[in-house]
């Protein structure tokens, strides 16, 4: 029993012994006066050996709501610094500094540290000293303490190691060191490139398949090059990362553009680990190459959108019912087939045109909008709604245009001829303006970044895709020979496809209802009945002779003036949008506002942010694939994470501003918020592929 004790105490003894030790020790390199800052020199090991470099590094210990800054502060404060006196011969290299955090105080965007930090420094030791002695090593470190206020401090530290032929890791900063090892930027193994267009600087980094990369974002090295308060808007191309800042313009365009990139690589390890690469890219060449590669990547992405959005269910009848017409000429009329596709490209790509250019107007106007915009009108919706149920109605027989009847499937298209094919590609292009297809999101969020001939460019690639099966199908006989021949069942294929177009103009009903009322939703339900009486009425009398054929012709020109006015007796009553339904359903919603976003990230909550609006179809399905899963939202409630939805069905610059942030121009768009790892950590959020799965969120969320 004795000795049990006895050894129990030499275990207390010594544990005090060790905790005396390590006091006087930190008694020696703390400062006495009362900083916000405690500051101390320590070395990686117990001791120095001759002509092997020495680590040592400044160790600041930060009151809690304080912070010191980063070798480039931001747009306030000052570097640390430290002058070193050494003994002769020996030579103290540059503070090595660790991937700092973002601090944002309203406009004011700084770069530093908070909590516990360490800056490393090699110190360079001559090979002639002899084992035995002890050396003195002495620094003066300045730095700037902020909170509410800054307040200079500086502090004389010293440090004494003995000479000896091994070193001995010192176990009290190993691990310290170790981390912070870890937070050191490492040489760039990817070719980079800048490149200067009015206030935008783009960053080329090419790292190959960045779909990989998630919470991107990079710290400029120098001041003034960047404005540090603007969002960084990050895309991808065919060679890798694309950023896009806004340049600081009181200053020349630098020569290079230096910093550090930092990401998450979610291909190193489950989850991701955060990396961080030191930046020096040089400007492109003078003909802009990068700009065209990142040019040539953002056509293709549009061109490949474009195809898919034939798919859609709203454009496919459109593309079928002109595909039919094109069988009639397939064999006999080639030369008029390749028309008929000319005439239709052609209206889809002046539809395209008139769309960009109205976008690309606003937006140099001021406006905060993107991709889909109009239909954030009711007026617009409501005037969709009309050409489709007209749509349908025509598909479905009730009425038809043009003298010849004779010939099965002679009446496809709303207006015979070539004015027909025209018009059908306008068509085409209006039902698809609620859709964003796959790779459209990254095209769309590169364009609206560029100059306007850019833009326009990228708009007319998507246009290009959406025309290009129909032009295939009317330029290639070989194609050609792949369809059917006409017959009596076009025409019940025909009134097949009427349906579809039925179910969207249903669905544009729930968005004006969303975005009008019920009283807007009403007028236009009304204004469907006169277009379905004008439709008949016009069938009913357009081979009557006479006075009546006229007037039959008046009512219904009547009714369908009189659907076209309803909606601008009410249309704007009622709520705006799904807001008006978000809080409180499914996973606990809650409305969209920046101020909330902020509030949320300061408190520490983990936050997903949906996106979204009552026109996006691709918004639509995930809600009911992904965010319904029960899986999913056991999830959220287990993990408490806040639900915030930002509907844009109605514009909202607030929501636009938030797209643009993270390089998109359109819905949808996911961000998750991660928790903090540590106290004041604001991390950057993850942004999630437009077609969402419960694996996806789930890996997501327990990932945090």
């Amino acid at each position: 029993m004795a000795s049990i004790v006895n050894s129990i105490s030499g275990v207390i003894f010594a544990a005090v012994s060790v905790a005396t030790a390590s006091d006087i020790v930190w008694a020696q390199t703390r400062p006495q006066d009362d900083h916000h800052i405690a500051a101390s020199i320590v070395a990686e090991t117990r001791s120095l050996v001759p002509g092997q470099p020495l680590h040592v590094a400044l160790r600041l210990q930060i009151e809690p709501g304080w912070h010191t800054y980063w070798s480039n502060p931001g747009d306030s404060g000052l570097p640390t610094t430290i002058d070193w006196t050494l003994p002769r011969e020996f030579k103290a290299g540059p503070i090595l500094w660790p991937t700092p955090e973002r601090f944002a105080y309203g406009p004011v965007v700084d770069y530093g540290y908070q909590h516990d930090v360490f800056l490393p420094v090699t110190i360079e030791t001559p090979a002639s000293l002899r084992p035995g002695v002890s050396i003195a090593l002495s620094a003066h470190a300045s730095w700037l303490a902020c909170s509410d206020t800054c307040i200079p401090e500086d502090a004389v530290l010293n440090l004494s190691l003995p000479v000896s032929t091994a070193t001995e890791p010192d176990s009290r900063w190993a691990d310290a060191f170790a981390l912070t090892r870890a937070r050191l930027p490492v040489p760039n193994p990817f070719p980079a490139k800048f490149l200067v267009a009015g206030d935008k600087l783009t960053l080329h980094v090419a790292t190959g398949d960045a779909s990989r990369l998630r919470d991107v974002m990079f710290f400029p090295a120098d001041i003034q090059v960047v404005d540090d308060d603007a969002p960084q808007l990050i895309t991808t191309d065919s060679e890798g990362l694309v950023l896009t800042l806004a340049r600081d313009t009181s200053k020349a365009p630098p020569a290079m553009l230096n910093g550090i990139l930092v990401f998450r690589d979610l291909a190193a390890q489950a989850g991701g680990s955060s990396e961080a690469i030191m930046i020096s890219a040089p400007p492109a060449a003078a003909s802009g190459a990068p700009v065209g590669l990142g040019l040539v990547a953002a056509l293709l992405l549009a061109f490949a959108g474009g195809m898919i959005l034939n798919l859609m269910p709203c454009v496919l009848p459109v593309l079928a019912i002109k595909a039919f017409g094109l069988m009639q000429h397939a064999q006999t009329a080639p030369r008029q087939a390749r028309l008929q596709g000319v005439a239709y490209a052609a209206g889809v790509l002046v539809s395209f045109a008139l769309v960009a250019s109205m976008l690309i107007g606003l937006r140099e106007a001021g406006a905060q909008i993107g991709w889909g915009f109009q239909l954030q009108s009711p007026l617009f919706v409501t005037a969709m709604i009309y050409v489709l149920f007209a749509v349908g109605l025509n598909l479905s027989g009730v009425f038809t245009f043009g003298v010849r009847m004779t010939a099965v499937g002679g009446d496809l298209g709303l207006i015979e001829g070539y004015a027909g094919s025209f018009f059908s590609g306008a068509l085409a292009t209006l039902v698809a303006t609620p859709c964003t297809a796959p790779f459209m999101a990254a095209a769309l969020g590169y364009a609206i970044t560029q100059p306007w001939y850019a833009s326009f460019a990228v708009f007319e690639a998507v246009g290009l895709g959406l025309a290009f099966p129909y032009l295939v199908i009317a330029f290639s006989p070989g194609a050609r020979r792949f369809l059917p021949k006409p017959g009596t069942w076009m025409l019940r294929l025909k009134q097949v496809l009427a349906f579809p177009i039925y179910g969207t103009a249903v669905w544009l009903i729930f968005v004006l209802l969303l975005e009008a009322g019920p009283f807007g939703a009403t007028a236009a339900l009304a204004g469907l009945v006169l277009i379905a009486f004008a439709a008949w009425l016009y069938e009913a009398i357009r081979w009557s002779d006479g006075r009546w054929r006229g007037w039959g012709i008046g009512v219904a020109v009547l009714s369908v003036v009189g659907a076209i006015a309803l909606p601008f007796a009410v249309v704007g009553d009622g709520p705006s949008g799904a807001a008006a339904t978000a809080e409180g359903a499914e996973l606990g919603w809650q409305s969209f506002s920046q101020t909330k976003l902020e509030g949320l990230r300061t408190q520490g909550k983990p936050i997903f942010v949906d996106v979204t609006a009552a026109w996006c179809i691709t918004c639509k399905v995930n809600e009911q694939v992904a965010l319904a899963d029960p899986a999913v939202r056991k999830a959220f409630a287990d993990d408490d994470v806040t639900a915030i939805r930002a509907d844009w069905t109605r514009q909202d610059a607030g929501i636009t501003r938030l797209l643009e942030a993270n390089g998109r121009a359109g819905v949808p768009l996911y961000l998750f918020y991660p928790r903090p790892r540590t106290t004041g950590e604001r991390p950057p959020p993850v942004v999630l592929p437009q077609v969402l799965t419960a694996e996806t969120m789930l890996r997501v969320i327990r990932a945090e």
